[in-house]
């Protein structure tokens, strides 16, 4: 029977971490702030940035929400970027993807200050993760490694296995079990053999994009299961990337889909906007 990693227990106790030393900086005067951009009106967008705000209120961070018509030019998204990093008073400045047809996503984020991006997916924030030098860590990563540690299973030493190269999860996914000393192994679309790599796996991290993809064929029994995907079936359920009912029954341990990393995303980013402050 496998261990399942609850992610929803996890995120609570990081955010009651937070609140508490929010609470602590707070009786000295330092507070946190982040400015979270919604342009248009994407539904899982706008789900995604209320529950963005609706943390912050929990922690005790102050949060900014600049909700903008779909028609906003890239220029003046780039001018209100150009403004909050100025401003002293906000910490932490975040802009809900994806954006909308027209506008340049990779300008967007690379005009956002590297010591006010929350969500690490600035190139000198991935440039510092990849030398193991201090800087934001993109969130969901962070989360996976917060779930293995506080579920008390080893990483260094063990052989792991992250399924997709994103910038967002995969590459930086692998750099993070690196700096806990796992050995390493990305695959993705154009591995050979695939099956034969991830049932060498003592952590199989999955985050392709592809329901139900891996199967118990493709994990070795007793392996520890990491599933990052998450899609909306027929039926309106909820899966991941993992066949979720035929790996458990040989996993060690394993995330479920929804409540396994889904809610350490938005956790570490509160994680990440506390440190901003909490130097």
């Amino acid at each position: 029977m496998a261990q399942i990693i609850d992610g929803k227990a996890i995120s609570q106790a990081v955010k009651d971490e937070i609140k508490a030393r929010t609470a602590e900086l707070s009786a000295k005067g330092i507070s946190a702030c982040l400015a979270v951009i919604l342009v248009g009106e994407d539904p899982a967008s706008q789900v995604y940035v209320k529950n963005k705000k609706k943390a912050c209120e929990y922690c005790g961070i102050k949060s900014l929400s600049y909700e903008l018509p779909a028609d906003t030019t890239e220029e003046k998204l780039l001018e209100l970027i150009e403004e909050l990093n100025a401003r002293e008073d906000v910490n932490g400045i975040l802009v809900q993807l994806p954006l909308p047809a027209g506008i340049d996503e990779d300008r967007v984020l690379d005009a956002i200050s590297p010591d006010k991006d929350v969500d690490g997916f600035h190139p000198v924030n991935v440039g510092k993760l990849s030398i193991g030098k201090k800087g934001f860590v993109s969130c969901t990563p962070a989360g996976v490694i917060q779930l293995l540690k506080r579920s008390g299973i080893e990483i260094s030493g063990k052989e792991c296995v992250v399924v997709g190269r994103s910038n967002i999860v995969g590459k930086p996914m692998s750099m993070l079990l690196l700096k806990e000393n796992g050995t390493v192994t990305v695959c993705h679309s154009r591995t050979k053999n695939l099956k034969e790599v991830t049932k060498r796996a003592d952590i199989l991290v999955v985050a392709i994009g592809k329901p139900k993809f891996i199967d118990a064929s493709y994990v070795r029994e007793g392996a520890v299961v990491i599933d990052v995907g998450i899609h909306r079936q027929e039926d309106g359920k909820l899966c991941g990337d993992v066949d979720y009912a035929s790996v458990e029954p040989i996993a060690s341990a394993i995330t479920p889909v929804p409540g396994g990393v889904g809610p350490m995303t938005i956790a570490m980013l509160m994680y990440n906007l506390l440190a901003s402050v909490d130097a």
